[in-house]
């Protein structure tokens, strides 16, 4: 086996110790980390190449004519064996279960495959659990869920860039499958002035939860102000990120997000929802014409060491661009965030602890104006022949055919989730959430009738989780759901988990 083969291996083997399962790891320390790993690996592939070029020139030195046989020189000998603690050291290091699957190695670069199931089994009182559990990832039927199958590729690309994909299974209600690339990007490791670079196709940094994997949400669903604001499967899409790392005392990071606007991953946005009706109003497809037509989402985030037992972190966030309720048409969404953890000096593996986290979000949504007339439809308000559906062929949804026009208006939704999680004991995490959304009372809606998608509700869930290891967990919920015009629903989920290989740490 070559050298450099024997460099890329000891590179592969310290960066897959940082993959600390189910630990929350500050950013900026990570990434610290990964960057020393990395001028380590270089300073030990060039001390392992000039030991072989003094071995070599000791070797080679020729023989004196009528000398007498040559004894061991010992500073070839100590040479030798300082290469052989360089190198045999770190290939008889043993895989462990938590180290990643590896699957190609050349050079520097690597690729590590990692597993992960999600499945639910429980029940509830609501007919109508499509609308009761409107995550993507949520338990979606009586009985046994497959809420996510997840397969991680990710790895070192060079000393430049780390790349991951994440492809995803699911079954849906009605027992179809579906895959999708979640996931694709690679990500800077070494851009000056503190900054890094993500680009790909990724999940939206707004707030706290919308970035994080279904596997390490603490409770069963996602909470109901993301599904309201950004549908079933979250923000995201193809573009890029630029963050930078301010130079301030504390750990404080700035960063822009760029990402296409339309698809079912951009609700609120430019997602055409199949040519129905969203918010009152159909929806038209959208192409992209002007920079407006993207996603813009910048973010700052902060946190502070309290004390040594107690860590403060708190964001804002926001995300602006057009939307497929009109021509001229477009959506904010403002978020903040704040997140607390206190874990004592003397903890046992990590426990205990107590981690309280709140998000609160607000979205200003323009739709324009239409005539409710049922031979055409034009999305400025005035009649014309564009050959769209008229809000008098959907009278199930729109209710009186009578009413021939609705003014332009701005709805307004908002709302908040916060939770709290106590590690009381090592595998053993107590948790409660409560949700919370509502919205302004909106024009049309007092036409044709409360808007499902908008009314108001609130969910309280407790949960308990069990980790057998680091590698499992099993999780019982319960929600009770309250929604003004249908009522109080009870709803009881089981959850488990297993992990194959192993995922990178998780951002605190």
């Amino acid at each position: 086996m070559n050298f450099s083969k024997l460099v890329g291996l000891s590179s592969a083997l310290a960066v897959s110790a940082m993959s600390l399962v189910a630990q929350e790891v500050n950013p900026v320390e990570l990434r610290k980390q990964l960057e020393e790993l990395l001028r380590v690996q270089k300073q030990q592939a060039e001390q392992i190449e000039s030991l072989k070029k003094q071995i070599e020139v000791l070797k080679g030195q020729p023989a004196i004519p009528g000398a007498k046989a040559a004894t061991p020189d010992p500073k070839l000998e100590e040479l030798e064996r300082r290469v052989s603690e360089l190198t045999d050291e770190r290939i008889s290091k043993p895989w462990r279960p938590g180290d990643p699957i590896g699957l190609v190695r050349a050079g520097q670069s690597y690729l590590n495959l990692s597993l992960d199931g999600l499945f639910a089994v429980g029940g509830s009182t609501a007919n109508d659990l499509g609308a009761l559990q409107p995550g993507g990832h949520d338990p979606n039927q009586r009985g046994f869920s497959v809420q996510n199958i997840e397969a991680v590729f990710e790895g070192i690309v060079d000393p430049y860039f780390r790349g991951q994909a994440n492809l995803i299974y699911g079954l849906s209600a009605a027992g179809e499958s579906t895959f999708e690339l979640e996931e694709a990007y690679l990500e800077s490791l070494s851009l000056p002035g503190n900054l890094q670079l993500k680009a790909g196709q990724f999940f939206t940094e707004f707030g706290r939860h919308n970035p994080v994997h279904p596997h390490a949400w603490s409770f069963a669903d996602q909470p109901l102000i993301n599904g309201r604001m950004f549908g079933a499967d979250g923000l995201r899409n193809p573009g890029a990120r630029l963050s930078w790392l301010l130079p301030t005392p504390f750990y404080s990071e700035l960063s822009f997000t760029v990402q296409n606007g339309q698809g079912e991953t951009a609700e609120s946005f430019r997602s055409d929802h199949g040519g129905g009706v969203f918010l009152g109003r159909p929806q038209t497809a959208r192409g992209a014409s002007a920079l407006r037509d993207f996603i813009f989402t910048p973010r700052w985030q902060a946190s502070w060491e309290l004390t040594d037992a107690q860590t403060l972190l708190v964001g804002g966030s926001a995300a602006f661009g057009a939307n497929a309720a009109g021509s001229d048409t477009e959506t904010q969404i403002h978020g903040a965030d704040l997140t607390w953890k206190w874990k004592p000096a003397n903890h046992t593996k990590g426990f205990p602890f107590v981690t309280w986290q709140t998000e609160a979000m607000l979205r200003k949504y323009q739709v324009a104006a239409y005539n409710n007339a049922a031979d055409d439809f034009n999305a400025s308000g005035a009649v014309g022949d564009v050959g769209l559906v008229g809000f008098a062929d959907e009278p199930d949804v729109f209710g009186d055919a009578s009413i021939r026009f609705v003014p332009r208006e701005t709805l307004t939704d908002y709302g908040f989730y916060t939770q709290v999680s106590y590690g009381f004991r090592p595998g053993w995490v107590a948790g409660a959430r409560w949700d919370y959304v509502t919205s302004d009372r909106a024009q049309y809606e007092n036409l044709f009738g409360i808007d499902a998608q908008r009314d108001t509700r609130w969910r309280l869930s407790p949960n308990l989780t069990w980790h057998p290891s680091e590698f499992s967990k099993v999780r019982l919920q319960y929600n009770y759901d309250q929604r003004r015009h249908i009522g109080v629903d009870h709803s009881l989920w089981l959850q488990f988990e297993f992990l194959l290989g192993s995922h990178g740490a998780h951002k605190f």
